[in-house]
C-alpha cells in the first residue's frame, strides 16, 4: 500500500472516531462546554506528550513546528469548537447541524483550488448525495425553516464549517510537519478552553461516569482522531476524505441507536443508501475529462 492510500485510511479512521462524539457527549451531559473543551483537549495533549516521551518514542522535539503551522492548527481547533458551541446557544440544533455539515462539501470545493488537484464530476455528485444523506439524518425527513431571529447562530455554524474545511485543505501546505506536533496544539487549545471557562463558566465536578466519557473523548474523537485527520489531510486524497466525511453523522446516528439514545427511522436507511451510492461514484476512476490529484 502506497503512502497516499495509507494516509487516506488514517483520515477514514478519524471520521469513524468522530462518530462516537455524540454518544460520549451525551454521557458527559451537564459539564459546561468550555470546561469540557479544556478537559478533553488537555488530556489529549498530555497523553500525546506521554506517548512521545515513552522509551523509544520520538521525544519532545517532535512537538516543534513552524509558527504558521501552529497558528493554523490551534486557531482551527479552538475556533471551530468555539463557533460550534456559540451556534448551538443561538439557534435550534437541527438547523445548526445542517449548516455545520456543509464542511465536507466545502473541503471538496476548496480542494479544487489546490495546485495539482482536480475534482471528478462524479465526486461533485457523490459529495452532494452525501450532503443530502446528512440532511435526512439530521432532519429525519421533516421540514425546517430558518428564521431571521437565529441569524447569529446560523452565521456561527457557517463560520465553523468554513473554519474546519479551510483548515483541512490549508493543512496540506505543512506536509513536512510531523503529525506528532498535534499533541502540543491540543495542549494549547486546552489552555484556551480553560481561560474561557474560568472567565464565563462555573466549574462542575464530573461524576465517575462523566470522567470516563471525558477520558474516552480525549483518547478517541478529540485525541487520536485529530492525529489521524492531520495525517490524512496532509498526505491522503483530500477530495475522497471530504466526501467520506458525510459518513460521520450516519455512523454517529448508528451508535446512538445501539446505545438507545435515539429510535430507528426510515430516513437512516435512505441516508445510508445515498451515502453508499455517493461513495461509489466518488471512488470510481473512469473516463472523466478531469482527473483527481495529479
Amino acid at each position: 500500500m502506497d503512502d497516499r492510500r495509507r494516509a487516506t485510511l488514517f483520515g477514514f479512521s478519524a471520521i469513524g472516531l468522530w462518530a462516537a462524539l455524540a454518544v460520549l457527549t451525551t454521557a458527559a451531559a451537564g459539564i459546561p462546554p468550555f470546561q469540557l473543551l479544556a478537559l478533553t483537549f488537555s488530556l489529549a495533549g498530555g497523553l500525546g506528550c506521554a506517548w512521545l516521551l515513552r522509551p523509544g518514542g520520538a521525544g519532545i522535539a517532535a512537538l516543534r513546528q513552524p509558527a504558521g503551522a501552529a497558528v493554523l492548527t490551534i486557531a482551527a481547533l479552538a475556533g471551530y469548537h468555539a463557533l460550534y458551541f456559540i451556534a448551538f446557544n443561538h439557534a435550534p440544533a437541527v438547523e445548526v447541524n445542517l449548516v455545520n455539515y456543509l464542511w465536507p462539501l466545502l473541503i471538496v470545493v476548496f480542494a479544487g483550488l489546490l495546485p495539482g488537484v482536480r475534482v471528478y464530476a462524479r465526486q461533485w455528485l457523490g459529495t452532494l448525495l452525501g450532503l443530502a444523506g446528512a440532511a435526512l439524518v439530521v432532519t429525519r425527513g421533516q421540514s425546517f425553516a430558518m428564521q431571521p431571529k437565529y441569524i447569529a447562530g446560523y452565521l456561527a455554524a457557517l463560520g465553523a464549517a468554513f473554519t474546519w474545511s479551510a483548515y483541512s485543505v490549508l493543512n496540506r501546505r505543512f506536509g513536512a510537519v510531523s503529525s506528532s506536533a498535534m499533541a502540543g496544539s491540543c495542549l494549547a487549545v486546552g489552555v484556551l478552553g480553560a481561560v474561557i471557562h474560568l472567565t464565563g463558566e462555573t466549574w462542575v465536578t464530573p461524576t465517575p461516569g462523566q470522567w470516563a466519557a471525558i477520558l474516552a473523548m480525549a483518547t478517541g474523537p478529540v485525541g487520536t482522531a485529530f492525529w489521524c485527520w492531520d495525517r490524512g489531510t496532509k498526505h491522503g486524497d483530500i477530495v475522497v476524505l471530504g466526501m467520506a466525511s458525510y459518513a460521520a453523522p450516519l455512523l454517529s446516528t448508528g451508535l446512538l441507536l445501539i446505545f438507545g439514545r435515539t429510535r430507528p427511522h426510515w430516513t437512516q436507511a435512505a441516508a445510508l443508501g445515498l451515502l453508499l451510492f455517493g461513495a461509489f461514484l466518488s471512488a470510481r476512476r473512469g473516463s472523466d475529462p478531469k482527473i483527481a490529484e495529479d
